[in-house]
């Protein structure tokens, strides 16, 4: 999707927040941030040598296949927030492996207990009680790869401007979900292989 696209669902939807979390870059969230009339969180999903965490916050890359370890300290170097995504996705192979989920568990922000591209709805309940057991912000993402999904899932909260209102507004906010249609992983894997041949 181009920025512009994006932007104008936004509006249309009535979201005024957007975290952009491409997958091992920030490259669009800053572009993003830079021409956007609503707040932009620049955010990366990095792909660990044991699956997936979100920077949110991020001034700049940080670089996939590093340890989960190696990827949570340098969120963290930048003043960023960890977050974990979909932790408990049983389809999912990029999900962060069990065991590193625990290691870095203390060094953890938030946990998505909410996303909407899980097939089955109990993966979900799976985050919400690790959440819970941690002492950890709860938030929810859409996963959007496409303009259909944008907005399926979100958090109520406060408007912010600072990182630490983000969490405030985050503690007090409320998740509020809807699963997307498992079609759109037809979607996204008919736009890997246009991709792939357009090059």
């Amino acid at each position: 999707m181009s920025l512009e696209t994006i932007l104008n669902v936004a509006r249309r939807r009535g979201i005024d927040c957007l975290a952009i979390t491409d997958h091992n870059t920030t490259l669009s969230a800053r572009e993003m941030k830079a021409i956007a009339p609503l707040s932009i969180i620049v955010g990366e999903e990095i792909k660990t040598t044991r699956g997936e965490i979100i920077g949110l916050f991020l001034e700049r890359d940080i670089p996939p296949r590093l340890s989960p370890e190696e990827t949570v300290s340098r969120i963290k170097e930048q003043g960023g927030l960890v977050c974990v995504p979909h932790p408990f996705d049983r389809l999912r192979k990029s999900r962060l492996a069990t065991d590193s989920l625990m290691a870095v568990a203390p060094q953890i922000d938030m946990v998505e207990v909410y996303n909407s591209r899980i097939t089955f709805q109990a993966d979900n309940a799976l985050a919400v009680a690790f959440a819970d057991r941690f002492g950890l912000l709860q938030v929810g993402g859409s996963d959007a790869h496409s303009t259909i999904e944008i907005g399926k899932t979100y958090v109520e909260m406060a408007a912010f401007t600072t990182k630490e209102e983000f969490l405030r507004g985050v503690a007090q906010g409320k998740v509020v979900g809807r699963l997307s249609s498992p079609l759109v992983h037809f979607l996204s894997g008919w736009s890997k292989l246009k991709k792939k041949y357009l090059r």
